[in-house]
């Protein structure tokens, strides 16, 4: 089992380590919440955002536990009434609209590369690829069904709206996560 970057920079005291997990979930959230801002509108109503990006980069960077937490806490920040989603939406309708399959997918995303993360696989321009492209893969099988229930288009509509437009921009976040996060641990290292 190797450390994740969380793991790596940890308090020694227990109790200041409890203090760092909570700041950790608590970050983690906000910077989706933040990636979630830079957003662009297109039919079908699942806008382009930079979103997946900070969901998988902070299961990688926070491993399983915390970064599932910090989905959760994402997520319940948006459902009290935050403004965390995609152009500042908020409430818990928000779920049962277009977006709702691809936030649930957003917390086994970040759970999948977090428990991968804590093998290693962050380590390496390979792996790290591989483990983006599974989360994605996780986010696009729970979005993509829901949009079509909700739409109630046929998959080659929900493909359109919810999977198309959207490969580009994975494939740079997946590249710019390949570089910074095996960089990352390089410059540890040192």
């Amino acid at each position: 089992m190797y450390l994740t970057y969380a793991d790596v920079l940890r308090p020694q005291t227990k109790q200041n380590g409890r203090l760092y997990d909570l700041f950790l979930v608590l970050v983690g959230s906000v910077l989706v919440a933040l990636t979630a801002q830079i957003a662009f509108e297109l039919p079908g109503g699942v806008p382009i955002t930079g979103q997946t990006f900070g969901v998988l980069l902070v299961g990688a960077l926070l491993g399983r536990k915390r970064g599932t937490a910090a989905m959760l806490a994402y997520l319940a920040q948006g459902a009290i009434g935050l403004p965390v989603f995609a152009n500042g939406a908020a409430g818990a309708h928000v779920f049962a609209g277009p977006t709702g399959g691809y936030l649930a997918g957003f917390v086994i995303a970040a759970a999948l590369v977090g428990w991968l993360a804590e093998r290693g696989w962050d380590r390496r321009v390979l792996t790290t690829i591989i483990a983006m492209l599974l989360g994605n893969i996780v986010i696009y099988a729970a979005g993509v069904p829901w949009l079509k229930q909700v739409l109630a288009a046929d998959w080659s509509q929900a493909l359109q709206w919810g999977l198309t437009p959207f490969l580009v921009g994975d494939v740079i976040k997946i590249a710019l996560a390949a570089v910074l996060l095996p960089l990352g641990w390089r410059l540890l290292g040192k």
